[in-house]
């Protein structure tokens, strides 16, 4: 595939991303704009992404906005990924106990996935955009994950997740990543301080079941004195969430981990 396809493909996810956060109708002009596309390839896109009944034009105000032809794509994903729901009602339980951002994460490859989130209510906060991708080993979440695996296995991620990591400053060393997974396994739940946001820290723990195959977190994150202060009631409500998940046929086979 061309630099060009790859391009194109990449410019036409990211019109449909603005689409959610703006959630309004758009001009090719603000389009363009916004996104910082030349005219010409943003004409050229939005006529496909019409043609392909994803966007409607609105000639009299020369206006574009999606169809359910969207919607349509991933309307089927949240009962595959989640089953019945509890996962998400037991995260819903956590963010009415703690008002932080919460989240729930997976692993995708060397990453960890944020695959639903709910933000906090606090006036200083945290910004996790859903669906956002970062290196497993830069967060509690991550290193929860991570010590549902082998030691051999762990380094042999750890040495991907750099080789993944563009910043050198990001890059973690071996022997601080299995203290911290040995620290998860001992304690049975993670936490960090100022990874991955510096004034912030997270708690994380494992929920039972597995997505597509990958062990499952549920953390809460937030302005490192606030979790601090509150840290006995916020691992607690995370403990409790945990429990309150029970064997869901939408999840694959419940995993087992030593902690």
């Amino acid at each position: 595939m061309s630099n060009a396809q790859v391009k194109s493909a990449m410019r036409a996810f990211e019109i449909l991303e603005h689409f959610r956060l703006s959630q309004q109708p758009r001009t090719m002009s603000e389009l363009s704009t916004d996104l910082g596309y030349p005219l010409s390839s943003t004409t050229v896109l939005l006529k496909t992404l019409v043609n392909l009944g994803y966007l409607n034009y609105d000639r009299s105000k020369r206006v574009y906005f999606p169809t359910t032809k969207v919607t349509g794509l991933g309307d089927w994903v949240p009962r595959a990924l989640f089953g019945s729901g509890q996962i998400i009602d037991a995260m819903n339980d956590v963010h009415a106990i703690t008002s932080e951002g919460v989240f729930v994460g997976t692993r995708n490859d060397v990453y960890l996935q944020y695959l639903k989130t709910k933000q906090s209510l606090h006036a200083l906060r945290f910004y996790i955009d859903e669906g956002t991708v970062r290196p497993i080993t830069q967060s509690a979440a991550g290193w929860v994950l991570l010590a549902t695996m082998p030691d051999d296995k762990i380094e042999n991620m750890v040495r991907r997740a750099n080789i993944a990591t563009q910043n050198p400053a990001e890059r973690v060393l071996m022997p601080e990543i299995l203290k911290s997974v040995a620290e998860v396994r001992r304690r049975g739940y993670g936490w960090a301080e100022g990874v991955p946001f510096a004034g912030g820290a997270t708690i994380a723990v494992l929920m039972p079941g597995t997505i597509l195959g990958s062990p499952v977190t549920l953390a809460v994150g937030g302005v490192t004195d606030r979790l601090k202060k509150n840290f006995d009631k916020y691992l607690g409500a995370l403990m409790a969430a945990a429990r309150s998940v029970k064997r869901d046929p939408g999840f694959d086979t419940p995993i087992h981990i030593e902690l």
